[in-house]
């Protein structure tokens, strides 16, 4: 009875003896990493294609975990096969693909917080690396001559304005995914390059005439807004498609492309038979229906881009220099109907002398134009039909300003300042183009990491020796990737591993006919012989040996 009092009182009157919590393992953490024996962060650019990747830890791993808590997967998430040892006295994972990767391609190999130590303990935060593979240096195309190469090019990119060009209209569609949507000003291109296409004997002279026809008894018909036709057509129709809200009405840029090309193919269609001098005929009236100076929006000192008949000039922007419009001013003051004095070239576009710039960038001084020169499509899109070797006015010399324009956005991509992978003396060119989720004006202010193919390529007449370094690399080395129906795909990123799929009429035209212009001069001669621009271009004040 005794113990039994005894025991009751101890258990009524004292505190229990405490029981020890589970033993929790401590976590470890990640100490170092190396990959192909190198540490740079976690992001690696222009492996090979059996990287060793080596991850270090604070605590040995448990091996038999990482099957379960390593990854390794490509962008869409499919898991890569690999191998995994471990050494360091087992801190020390080494990963190693079983299979060679793809070129180009981004990696991502994954330590989750699952992974375990030999005693148990769960990695702190986890650890990812990205791995992005480098191209495959072989070539993808047999070697040719260069000469058969711009050949090639040339021929390839002339069938987006050929073979896709609309099957009403003859005009070219803005894109190669724009189905009856077609672009007065990438038209103005096509027109130059089906003349490039019938002296390269691409096509006959009589096809390439019968194509022109169809686009000018097209154009006759189709919607205009004082004479200037709007961006965008429908190609069955003629109809304006707006290009923005209030774009719905007269581009004048635009149109001075489409006028540029059509005054090239007049030149071109000299003949005396009744096809070729109508066709000239119904240019003529095409041009002169221009109501260039009516553009100066209530007889102001500048030419404005847009009006529209719904929201008359409410786009209000005027057409001031220096960029990708000198054209534009140049059909205007050579227009004989609807001219334009040299006032509103000096004040309008050239802001009496507001556009000249002269500071040096990458060791080459810039005449004109805003910093580091601009996306370069500022240089080939006038300099289609007007041939800037030893032009000069009151502002510039352009053979100058398009060289030394050139020179700085291929000088800033070999400088690489962004540190972009890829960027080189063998990949450069900064341009408007296609970009992964959009379109954007890339230039040395604006480098989202995307080259464009026309950038390099429509600046033969300037940087020859450079152009066709990339021209080779475009081609041969990532050809596979950016080589196409209608020649090189719009644009690419060794960045982000992204090749873009299309086509666009203003980016493809360039590279034809400057290559030409490059080689024999031909739309630059044809362009510059034409009475009216030659006037046009004296009256405001240029000097040029073709003039």
């Amino acid at each position: 009875m005794v113990v039994l009092l005894f025991v009751f009182g101890c258990k009524k009157g004292s505190t229990p003896t405490p029981v020890d919590p589970p033993v929790t393992p401590t976590s470890f953490s990640f100490s170092d990493l190396k990959v192909n024996g190198t540490f740079t962060g976690f992001t690696y650019y222009g492996l090979n294609n059996s990287p060793v990747v080596k991850i270090t830890f604070s605590s040995p791993i448990n091996l038999s975990s990482v099957a379960g808590n390593v990854t390794f997967t490509d962008a869409a998430g499919t898991a890569i096969p690999f191998t995994s040892t471990l050494e360091n006295n087992d801190n020390t994972v080494v990963i190693t693909p079983t299979a060679a990767l793809q070129p180009i391609t981004k990696y991502t190999l994954t330590a989750t917080t699952n992974l375990l130590s030999k005693t148990g303990s769960k990695l702190q935060s986890s650890v990812a690396v990205n791995l992005i593979t480098a191209i495959d240096e072989t070539d993808k195309f047999a070697r040719i001559s260069d000469d058969e190469l711009l050949t090639l090019v040339q021929k390839q990119t002339f069938k987006y304005f050929w073979d896709f060009g609309h099957p009403t209209s003859g005009l070219a569609r803005e894109r190669n995914t724009a189905g009856n949507t077609v672009t007065s000003g990438g038209s103005g291109f096509g027109i130059m390059a089906i003349v490039t296409g019938i002296s390269r004997n691409f096509i006959s002279r009589a096809d390439g005439l019968a194509r022109l026809q169809k686009m000018v008894a097209f154009l006759k018909t189709a919607e205009r807004f004082h004479g200037a036709y709007p961006h965008w057509l429908d190609g069955n129709t003629g109809k304006v498609i707006p290009f923005s809200t209030k774009d719905n009405g007269g581009d004048l840029v635009e149109t001075s492309y489409l006028m540029a090309g059509l005054i090239t193919a007049r030149q071109f269609f000299n003949g005396a038979d009744g096809n070729e001098t109508a066709l000239r005929a119904d240019i003529n009236n095409i041009y002169n229906g221009v109501e260039w100076s009516w553009y100066r929006k209530d007889n102001s000192s500048t030419l404005y881009w847009h009006w529209s008949p719904n929201y008359n000039w409410d786009m209000n922007l005027p057409i001031k220099g220096w960029n990708e419009c000198l054209v534009t001013y140049v059909m205007a003051a050579a227009s004989p109907t609807f001219s334009i004095p040299k006032t509103v070239y000096d004040a309008g576009w050239a802001q009496n002398g507001g556009m000249k710039n002269g500071n040096t960038y990458y060791g080459v001084q810039l005449p004109l134009g805003p910093a580091n020169g601009g996306p370069l499509f500022f240089s080939h899109y006038s300099f289609m039909g007007i041939n800037p070797k030893g032009l000069t006015d009151a502002y510039a010399n352009y053979e100058t300003q398009t060289k030394a324009h050139t020179q700085i956005n291929y000088n800033y991509c070999v400088a690489n300042p962004l540190a972009y992978y890829g960027y080189g003396p063998n990949c450069w060119g900064l341009t408007a183009s296609d970009i992964k989720g959009g379109y954007t004006a890339s230039a040395p202010g604006n480098d989202v990491g995307v080259i464009a193919p026309t950038a390099a390529l429509s600046s033969f007449p300037y940087t020859p020796t450079e152009s066709m370094q990339a021209l080779k690399y475009f081609y041969y080395k990532l050809g596979n990737k950016t080589w196409g129906d209608y020649g090189f795909y719009d644009a690419f990123s060794l960045q982000d591993q992204w090749f873009a799929s299309s086509a666009l009429a203003i980016d493809q035209g360039p590279i034809i006919v400057m290559i030409e212009n490059y080689r024999t001069n031909l739309i630059w001669n044809l362009f510059m012989s034409a009475p009216e621009v030659k006037t046009g271009m004296r009256n405001l004040g240029f000097s040029s040996p073709n003039l």
